[in-house]
């Protein structure tokens, strides 16, 4: 009403529909007013509480009421204006959504009396994984025309899109992926329509080539006649969608914690195919290069690394470790089986939390009868390349290589070799400083951050060789030209660093000895390895390389944790 008066009081008063407007019961805001009543009506403002006293008046001054000030009621008014728009507008859509859902409940009540059941008549379906394309197996139609082999198919929605008469999918099942496509009936129904990503269904239907212009994987799409979900089969939608636990924005640790979710992603499960790849090929390399394969324990009572990595435990009555390699079991192999190899779980109980340490991870060991140490670089330089060649040589493999690593090339051979002393010149050449920031010199530790410099600069694999005694483990052979080193060597590469370390290893047992004195270790537990230097010792060496490792080189992953299945690190074993 034009002649109503309504009270402000930015202080006391509440913008509330319990409020009137009357003095005793004011508005907050002049905007929440003007919303109210509308600009016509008169309104008084004051600050009860905060507002000043005019000089030379009492506090009664500070308690009248005013007329709003034209200012502030023009901002009242424009304020009050566009919330309405902005309710009709929500009105508006609420409106819409409704509609929508009472339209989709229509849609969804008819799709519950669709019925689907498999044609008889036609031909029986040929159960397939779904990156089968071998001609003779799977005929292709090349369009309605031309029938091609009707298959039977089963995996998980990887994606989904609904048009209006059809609706495509892309199915899953850790072999490859197929495009479906469901028309009729089929994409009217019930289970099509509420279909979720990551739910489980089996289709049967022909196959045919692509239309020109189309892509789909393998050049080829599933036309359905028939499919089946059960009710255990469907996935979660919702808030509990598989798209709102993880994601690309989802931060690292919790993809960890959801890492039984994280897998089934395009990147996580690419990278662990090309692991079983690449063990895969180790195996094969390892068995044309005639190195017999053995499988250690992995409960032990004697350390390899050092004490202060080992995890202990108590085992029956007596303390035990968790291996932290297979090296010295793979030594006492050579006198009867040859050269031997493994691949088997290490453990290393460092507090570490780098982005190339893990508490549990799989060491590639091998271990070579009489060879010198130039023999072992040779070897080492020659099974990684080998592994590679072997690796992309399967066309899936490869193209998931290049989608991880698009810059990956094969290595340049011969490797690049540089000796300890020559690395120690060459950081302080190019002022790269040690751990303490000073400059490196002959005895230093060379710190990761170092090391990993050097490597990505020179950018290429490099045989770091020829480290000092002391900083190197206790068995390995001394450099007869040299006796400050040992036979020893890492192998670098460019993004990651050491991924192999090896050395040759002593054979004489007089100085294998005194090497244990010399770390303070009891050798009355060791006699089964020290025995080997008893009888018909013999030059040899061997190495470890961290599968990890070679994999976040080769899929360039920003860290090892993203190269195993369920990584263990310093405070997590978990899922």
């Amino acid at each position: 009403m034009a002649d109503q008066t309504y009270y402000i009081d930015e202080d006391v008063g509440e913008d509330t529909t319990t409020q009137t407007g009357a003095e005793d019961l004011p508005y907050k805001t002049l905007g929440f007013a003007v919303l109210s009543h509308g600009e016509g009506a008169k309104f008084l403002t004051r600050k009860s509480v905060t507002g000043e006293v005019p000089e030379g008046l009492d506090e009664k001054a500070r308690l009248e009421w005013k007329p709003a000030a034209k200012a502030a009621l023009k901002k009242a008014i424009n304020y009050a204006k566009a919330q309405q728009k902005k309710a009709v507008k929500e009105k508006e859509l609420l409106a819409l959504r409704t509609k929508e859902e009472a339209d989709r409940k229509k849609v969804l009540d008819e799709a519950k009396k669709i019925v689907v059941e498999e044609d008889m008549s036609l031909p029986k379906a040929e159960k397939i994984k779904l990156d089968e394309t071998d001609p003779a197996k799977v005929k292709l139609g090349n369009g309605a025309d031309v029938k091609g082999t009707r298959v039977r198919v089963f995996g998980r929605v990887h994606r989904e899109r609904k048009q209006k008469e059809l609706v495509f999918i892309t199915l899953r099942d850790g072999y490859g992926f197929m495009q479906v496509i469901f028309s009729g009936i089929l994409a009217k129904s019930y289970d099509i329509l509420t279909l979720t990503r990551e739910t489980s269904i089996e289709v049967l239907g022909e196959l045919r080539e692509v239309p020109p212009g189309a892509k789909a994987p393998n050049n080829r799409e599933l036309h359905a006649d028939y499919f089946r979900i059960h009710d255990i089969w469907k996935a979660a939608g919702g808030e509990e969608a598989i798209t709102n636990r993880v994601s690309k924005d989802t931060e690292h640790a919790t993809l960890l914690d959801l890492r039984h979710l994280t897998l089934r992603g395009e990147h996580a499960s690419k990278v662990i195919i090309v692991r079983d790849a690449v063990e895969y090929a180790f195996n094969q390399v390892y068995r044309e290069l005639r190195l017999r394969k053995v499988s250690p324990p992995a409960l032990v009572q004697t350390q390899v690394e050092g004490g202060a990595t080992l995890f202990k435990f108590h085992y029956y009555n007596e303390e035990a470790f968790l291996t932290q390699s297979s090296q010295l079991y793979l030594e006492t192999c050579l006198p009867s089986m040859g050269d031997v190899y493994c691949i088997e779980k290490s453990f290393r109980a460092e507090k570490s939390l780098t982005r190339r340490h893990l508490a549990e991870y799989t060491h590639i060991e091998a271990e070579l009868d009489f060879i010198t140490f130039d023999d072992l670089l040779d070897h080492l330089e020659l099974v990684m390349c080998r592994v590679l060649e072997v690796t992309m040589a399967d066309p899936v493999i490869k193209q998931y290589i290049i989608d991880l690593n698009p810059e990956f090339q094969m290595p340049e051979r011969p490797f690049k070799r540089m000796k300890y002393s020559e690395a120690i010149d060459w950081l302080v050449e190019h002022n790269i400083p040690n751990e303490d920031g000073e400059p490196h010199n002959f005895g230093d530790d060379i710190a990761e951050a170092a090391e990993r410099r050097m490597t990505d600069i020179i950018n290429r694999p490099i045989f770091l060789t020829h480290f000092p005694v002391e900083i190197k483990a206790f068995y390995m052979q001394k450099d007869k030209e040299d006796l400050r080193v040992t036979e020893s060597v890492d192998c670098l590469m460019p993004g990651v660093g050491e991924i192999v370390g090896g050395s040759m290893r002593m054979d004489n047992n007089e100085e294998l000895l005194a090497a244990f004195a010399r770390e303070n270790i009891d050798p009355s537990a060791y006699y089964w390895y020290t025995d080997q230097r008893k009888y018909g010792s013999s030059p040899h060496g061997g190495y470890g390389l961290g599968l990890e490792r070679f994999l976040a080189w080769l899929c360039k992953q920003h860290t090892v944790r993203d190269c195993c299945l369920y990584p263990r690190y310093f405070g997590r074993c978990k899922p």
